[in-house]
């Protein structure tokens, strides 16, 4: 059985950070690409950024030079680092990891006041 648990969430005013955790733990296969989504009520889930297994970062172009994803294999985490957080930012972060399934945890949520 796996288990993919985010933390760090909270609230935030405008401009300030916070740093997302998803830790992936259980029974699982060789993790290729990490990522998060965030959903927002009323929304789309909404693609935040990718990491793959050698590292390299994808972002939404909304969360660009704000963001910044990275991982640490050696412990199955994954981190979100968000800066110059707006109120657009607001919404359930969902972490995922895929082996040779996707694998999702159950969100932190992110809220951002003006």
């Amino acid at each position: 059985q796996v288990h993919v648990a985010e933390s760090g969430g909270g609230l935030v005013q405008a401009g300030g950070s916070l740093r997302l955790s998803c830790v992936v733990s259980g029974t699982f296969s060789s993790i290729n690409n990490m990522g998060w989504y965030r959903q927002a009520p009323g929304k789309q889930r909404e693609l935040v950024a990718t990491i793959t297994s050698s590292g390299r970062g994808i972002y939404a172009d909304s969360v660009k030079d704000r963001f910044t994803i990275s991982r640490d294999n050696g412990k199955n985490t994954l981190y979100l680092q968000m800066n110059s957080l707006k109120p657009e930012d607001t919404g359930r972060y969902l972490c995922y990891a895929d082996d040779f399934r996707r694998l999702w945890g159950q969100g932190t949520q992110v809220t951002v006041s003006s």
